[in-house]
């Protein structure tokens, strides 16, 4: 059983709820790349627990906002990673939900994020009757990510992983190449460098 090893982030992680939405939102993403890329894997769970309930007031703090809802599926998806085997389950699920409705209120929000967690939570997801896994679905959601953020580091890597998965290997090269070259953000250094590296441990791979 695959599980995720989800995307994205990075700035600070200051004391949430102080400032903007902007500022809120860099503190789960700053936090999120600290625990996807820096701690060791049995440290992860517990630290993915944490901000899962971070994530939970963030989207309580800002209501109607599209943002919040796609960074709660976020945590939520690599909190399900972290914690592995059936009893993610439940957590997938409820990532779907925030996505599904970050999608309702804002689908161009953070360059189509939300089509991309969305899309990497149908490949990587078991399918019935576990699961909700679907790689019809899948490919329909990454490639919606694609089309909003045809040069974005997230959408490229997700869809090349999606193309490994179908047994698609020079496709995919051509997908991770496009996500290793992809312009850099200079708020996300951390985010962007984790990615980079899996990036090369793919194509290594191939």
């Amino acid at each position: 059983m695959k599980w995720m090893m989800f995307l994205l982030a990075s700035v600070i992680a200051a004391p949430l709820w102080a400032g903007d939405i902007d500022s809120d939102l860099a503190g789960i993403q700053a936090r999120w790349a600290e625990i996807q890329y820096q701690l060791p894997d049995d440290k992860k769970e517990k630290a993915f627990e944490d901000l899962a309930g971070q994530a939970q007031g963030f989207v309580d703090a800002y209501p109607n906002r599209a943002e919040p809802l796609i960074w709660q599926g976020i945590v939520l998806s690599t909190y399900a990673g972290a914690k592995g085997g059936l009893g993610a389950l439940g957590l997938v699920k409820d990532a779907r939900k925030s996505l599904e409705k970050a999608l309702e209120i804002d689908p161009a929000a953070l360059e189509g994020s939300a089509y991309t967690s969305l899309g990497s939570l149908y490949y990587q997801v078991p399918g019935w009757p576990l699961g909700f896994g679907d790689d019809d679905k899948a490919r329909q959601y990454l490639l919606r990510a694609l089309k909003l953020n045809p040069d974005g580091i997230d959408p490229n890597y997700f869809y090349a992983d999606f193309l490994i998965e179908q047994d698609q290997p020079e496709r995919a090269r051509e997908y991770l190449n496009k996500a290793l070259n992809a312009p850099e953000r200079p708020s996300r250094p951390l985010a962007d460098s984790g990615r980079r590296q899996e990036i090369r441990s793919k194509l290594e791979s191939l």
